[in-house]
């Protein structure tokens, strides 16, 4: 006879533990651990020579498969995919609520008119997914709906239907009744996302799974859920600001330093082709503390606009803040300016802002940062058609950056006239057409660069 037991499992990031606890001592979020049941069988013994070994083969001998790609018919999507959906693929989809997931699934769905797709919900009435999908687009027939949460009730449809694409809102609204936990704990979540991960690699069908993420940020579930899948998506952005940006953490079958951006309008989401254009500002008067930095992200160039405010302190204390730009870094670059080209700004408040809600980790615009500041503290404008790229080092030297001559090349598009880089990308550079670049390989010359 089967027997009962008990554990508590922390619903954050999975730990176990045969008490309940307060604080967990592995993620050491509070009052997350919740009971469930588990049912054993006892334990058989199985004579040795009745298991049956599994057959060893050579690499070498193994089959090529034939990974082939479905086009999404959006573009930005099948950039961070790497081409497209892969066949037998699971793609699992996070970000905060509001964000724009379901929006972004119901378009994948209604965009492919020539696949057979199930779109399963366990959140939305089907009457509400369509009045989405009649606002995103045009419905086709061989869009189906299941509202449904029971995970054999889905598997049998799916094998009754037998779709080219199922598309779940969400995984943490799935459950198995043989599980004795409530839909959305570590156990549901690892079991129906299994059974959809079988189902797919057996039936070659893709899987686009939805997750909800935890406050700070990772996704809710344990984290064997992001190892089970293919492809972990991450959608980012201030719901503030219209623009969304699309991040690959994980891809099985592609290149994870990808993004897409997206523009969030009333029809959905829009594909931005060219950002560059979007996060500089159209202002056409000079005003101090803006500079324009040119970044990768990916294999993708684009320019971006920094804005810097430096004042006197006001309560003794000066304050840092920075948006969009990591707050550490930026003490740094302040610590550099001051030690090495003679800046007096301990006493000052400084605040630094990306435009348009982007989130910059590229250390090449380490130089834009710098110029910015200096601009604000001199109050003196940068002349609006000259961009730059470099990373400061602690001893105030200008480092190279990599793919200069993409940096270039969309400065140039955009009009630009005016380049500032680090003397050591001099001999990378193999054509700059009608551009000026001045190099520096020192923070001190900077100043005299900007302002003559």
């Amino acid at each position: 006879m089967a027997k009962t037991r008990t554990r508590f499992v922390c619903q954050n990031c999975g730990a176990e533990s045969a008490k309940w606890i307060g604080r967990c001592p592995s993620c050491n979020e509070w009052n997350t651990y919740v009971e469930e049941v588990i049912s054993t069988q006892p334990e058989r013994q199985v004579p040795t020579n009745a298991i049956r070994a599994s057959q060893v083969i050579a690499l070498a001998s193994v089959a090529e498969r034939d990974f082939s790609r479905i086009d999404t018919g959006v573009g930005e999507i099948n950039r961070v995919l790497g081409g497209g959906l892969v066949l037998g693929s699971v793609i699992l989809l996070g970000g905060e609520p509001g964000i724009g997931k379901s929006t972004l699934a119901l378009q994948v769905a209604l965009g492919l008119s020539n696949l057979k797709t199930l779109y399963i919900s366990g959140e939305e009435s089907a009457s509400q997914v369509k009045l989405r999908a009649q606002r995103l687009g045009k419905i086709h027939d061989n869009l189906l709906i299941l509202c449904e949460t029971n995970i054999d009730a889905i598997y049998a449809a799916i094998e009754h239907e037998q779709p080219q694409l199922v598309v779940v809102d969400s995984i943490q609204t799935l459950y198995a009744e043989y599980i004795e936990s409530s839909p959305g704990s570590v156990s549901q979540i690892r079991e129906c996302t299994s059974r959809l991960m079988r189902l797919a690699k057996n039936r070659a069908i893709p899987v686009f799974m939805i997750g909800h993420i935890v406050k700070d940020g990772s996704l809710a579930g344990p984290k064997t859920l992001e190892h089970m899948v293919d492809t972990v998506l991450q959608f980012e952005g201030d719901r503030q600001y219209l623009f969304r940006i699309l991040r690959t953490t994980k891809n099985r079958f592609g290149s994870t330093s990808e993004i897409g951006i997206f523009e969030m309008q009333g029809t959905g989401l829009v594909e931005v082709p060219n950002p560059s254009e979007i996060f500089l500002s159209h202002s056409q008067e000079n005003l101090s503390g803006i500079a324009v930095a040119a970044t990768i992200n990916g294999n993708r160039p684009y320019l971006i606009e920094l804005q810097s405010l430096v004042s006197s302190a006001v309560y003794g204390t000066p304050q840092r803040s920075s948006i969009g730009f990591d707050l550490r870094r930026l003490n740094m670059l302040l610590a550099v300016l001051e030690k090495r080209a003679g800046f007096r700004l301990a006493v000052k408040d400084v605040f630094l802002n990306v435009a348009g809600g982007l989130k910059i980790e590229e250390p090449s615009v380490d130089l834009a940062v710098a110029a910015a500041i200096l601009s604000s503290n001199a109050d003196i404008a940068i002349d609006k058609k000259t961009c730059m790229a470099g990373e400061i080092s602690l001893s105030g030297e200008i480092r190279p950056v990599y793919r200069v001559d993409q940096r270039v090349a969309e400065a140039t598009k955009l009009g630009f006239q005016q380049m500032i880089l680090p003397l050591a990308n001099k001999k990378a550079i193999k054509y700059a057409g009608e551009m000026e670049i001045r190099y520096i390989s020192k923070i001190e010359q900077l100043p005299k660069v900007l302002f003559g």
